[in-house]
């Protein structure tokens, strides 16, 4: 069960491109058909794997998130006519990816806790602990990777310097990714979590910046339990989160970081199934609604049949 990959060929289809978790199909040049599958990557590895209903999970809350900040910044979304589909805008997209972490938690935990106090050009202070929340929230780009690279921390000078943004530019994606943050913060606040750390991609058509992707999912988020969380930082006990560092630290401690010549440890279909709960509990929990399974009976032909006929009514 689940989605792993698709195979369409869709009218006016001008060309394909599978990304770690989401095939994209063109057509026609200007339009994006995003089929947000069931695959799962790790330490930029796609697993071999997938989990059932987590290319839906992400979609679904994606599209909720993207409605939420339209007044924020306008989005690519055009449609979603099929619970793992999303279509949209072809933007041209800048080639960084927009972090902002509000705690100390992931990467920026295991660069800090290394020795090291510089982040992406942001100095952190010293006597910090594992899931502190930070002064003010930091923003810690990275480069966009391609084909299945590894993504690279950048500073802001860096990105400026090299003309990957322009400065204006980059200026403004700095305000829209402290506006998004802000905005996910209160939502999740309102469900009584906490959005620790996320990422955002942004484009551009003719002058105009659109955000891109999705937003605010346990792909590109991670998000801690409100309730405990004082009190289980005070015992330097790990937090209660909804995120996908739960699958990383599994394959941490299964000998498995992402370096060449590593195996990916065997996932049980239990395994597989709890990771698939745990996705379903996060919807639940940032949504505040129950799940609503997509028909799983030949979910590929589902799947196609929805864009073509979307795509029927737009000739």
């Amino acid at each position: 069960m689940g989605i792993q990959s698709t195979q369409f060929n869709l009218p006016n289809q001008t060309a394909f491109y599978k990304g770690k978790v989401r095939d994209v199909y063109t057509i026609s040049d200007e339009t994006l058909v995003m089929v947000v599958t069931d695959r799962i990557s790790a330490f930029d590895v796609v697993l071999p794997q997938p989990i059932p209903f987590k290319g839906q999970v992400l979609n679904q809350i994606a599209k909720v998130f993207l409605e939420a900040t339209q007044d924020i910044i306008p989005n690519w979304v055009q449609a979603v006519p099929d619970p793992n589909v999303t279509i949209g805008k072809k933007c041209e997209p800048f080639k960084v990816e927009m972090v902002i972490r509000g705690y100390l938690a992931g990467h920026a935990w295991r660069t800090y806790r290394s020795g090291s106090r510089m982040l992406c050009g942001v100095e952190l202070p010293e006597g910090l602990k594992q899931n502190q929340k930070l002064p003010e929230p930091i923003i810690t780009p990275t480069t966009k990777a391609t084909d299945g690279g590894h993504d690279e921390d950048i500073t802001r000078e860096e990105i400026i310097s090299k003309g990957i943004v322009s400065e204006k530019d980059y200026l403004k994606l700095e305000e829209f990714t402290r506006k998004l943050y802000a905005r996910g913060q209160e939502m999740a606040a309102d469900k009584g979590l906490i959005l620790v750390d996320t990422k955002y991609e942004f484009g551009k058509i003719g002058d105009q910046i659109y955000l891109m992707d999705e937003i605010h999912t346990p792909d590109s988020s991670r998000y801690f339990y409100q309730e405990g969380y004082e009190e289980r930082l005070a015992k330097d006990e790990p937090q209660k989160q909804l995120s996908k560092e739960f699958v990383r630290e599994w394959l941490i401690e299964n000998g498995f970081i992402g370096q060449s010549g590593q195996e990916v440890p065997y996932m049980s279909p239990d395994r597989i199934l709890s990771i698939s709960e745990r996705y379903i509990e996060l919807y639940e929990s940032i949504i505040g609604e129950k799940f609503i399974k997509g028909e799983q009976q030949d979910i590929s032909k589902r799947i196609e049949s929805n864009i073509l006929n979307y795509l029927k009514k737009q000739v």
